[in-house]
C-alpha cells in the first residue's frame, strides 16, 4: 500500500523487470533525478473499464525523456502494454492513475544519458464528480521555454504550481489561473481551461507556458466535430470574468466546471454539459 492525501491507496509498480507492490524504494540521496530535477513523467487514466488515450500518454513520456536528453531503453508500445498489465491487478472497473516515469541516475548539474531509469506506476485514484470548483487569479506566473523545460511534462515545474495552489487556497478558493510573462492567461495550476461565450469555446493557444492537454486537445477535436466552434487565441482575465461558462480539462478529472471565480458565481451550462458527454462516449468507444 502507499499513502496519497493521509490514506491508503492500492498500488504497484514495474521497475527493472518486475512488479513492485506498494511504494518501492529506488532513489538514493544521490540520485539526480530528487537532488537537481532530472525526472519526467505522464498521467493517464483507468476508469469504468477503459483508458482513454493511453498511446498518446505513453508517447508523450517519451518526448518528455527526450527533452531532458534522456534516453530511454524502452518505447511507448511497451510503456503501454506494461501500463494495461498494471491495470489488470485490480478489480475491474477500479479507478486508476497510470504514471510512467523517467529520469538520470547521475550527473553533474547535466545529466549523464547513460544512467536513465524508468518506472511504470499504477494505482487507485477515484475520479472527482463534475461538482465544480472555484477558482481566482494567482499572482504567480507561468514560465516560457526561455525561463524552464516548458516542453515536457517534468517534475521540476510542480513547485510553482504548488505555491499558487497553496496561495489560493489560503485566500478560501480551490484553484488559480495563471498568467504567461506577457499577463494573458496560460492554465491553472495543474489543468487547462476553457470559457465559453455566446455559445463558442475559447482557449489559450499554445505558446509554451503550459502543457498543451492530452484531454484538452480531445475535447477541442470532439467539439469541432460537432460543429461548436472553437478559438484557440491570446485571453486575458477579464474575458473569464465575463464568461457564460468556465470549464476546466485535464487527465485527473478529465471535464469539470467551475461554478466559482473570484466573488462570481456560475452554474455548469450546456456546452460543458456536451463536452463531458462527448468525452465520456468517446472514452467508451461510441463513434461521435
Amino acid at each position: 500500500m502507499v499513502i496519497h492525501s493521509g490514506r491508503s491507496t492500492a498500488s504497484w509498480t514495474y521497475f527493472e523487470g518486475e512488479w513492485r507492490e506498494g511504494n518501492p524504494m529506488f532513489m538514493g540521496p544521490l540520485t539526480h533525478a530528487p537532488w537537481l530535477g532530472s525526472l519526467v513523467f505522464d498521467g493517464a487514466r483507468a476508469f469504468e473499464d477503459t483508458a482513454p488515450d493511453l498511446d498518446r500518454h505513453c508517447e508523450r513520456l517519451v518526448r518528455s525523456a527526450q527533452c531532458f536528453a534522456l534516453r530511454l531503453t524502452v518505447g511507448s508500445g511497451e510503456l503501454e502494454e506494461l501500463a494495461r498489465e498494471g491495470i489488470a491487478k485490480f478489480p475491474k472497473g477500479t479507478a486508476l492513475y497510470l504514471r510512467p516515469m523517467a529520469w538520470a541516475e547521475s550527473g553533474h548539474v547535466d545529466i549523464d544519458p547513460e544512467t536513465t531509469r524508468w518506472s511504470m506506476s499504477v494505482y487507485e485514484a477515484p475520479m472527482p464528480g463534475p461538482v465544480g470548483f472555484s477558482v481566482t487569479l494567482s499572482p504567480f506566473r507561468r514560465p516560457s521555454l526561455e525561463y524552464a523545460p516548458t516542453d515536457a511534462k517534468a517534475a521540476c515545474h510542480y513547485p510553482n504550481s504548488a505555491r499558487a495552489l497553496r496561495e489560493a487556497r489560503a485566500r478560501g478558493f480551490d484553484n488559480a489561473v495563471m498568467l504567461d510573462a506577457l499577463g494573458h492567461v496560460s492554465e491553472l495550476t495543474t489543468a487547462n481551461i476553457m470559457m465559453v461565450k455566446d455559445g463558442e469555446v475559447h482557449t489559450p493557444a499554445p505558446n509554451g507556458t503550459f502543457l498543451v492537454g492530452i484531454t484538452r486537445n480531445r475535447v477541442l477535436e470532439l467539439l469541432r466535430r460537432i460543429g461548436i466552434l472553437v478559438h484557440e487565441r491570446a485571453l486575458r482575465w477579464q474575458e473569464f470574468l465575463d464568461a457564460d461558462e468556465v470549464f476546466s480539462t485535464g487527465n485527473f478529472g478529465k471535464v469539470v466546471p467551475i461554478t466559482r471565480i473570484e466573488d462570481r458565481d456560475l452554474q455548469p451550462g450546456p456546452v460543458f454539459a456536451r463536452a463531458r458527454e462527448l468525452y465520456w462516449a468517446f472514452a467508451h468507444g461510441e463513434k461521435i
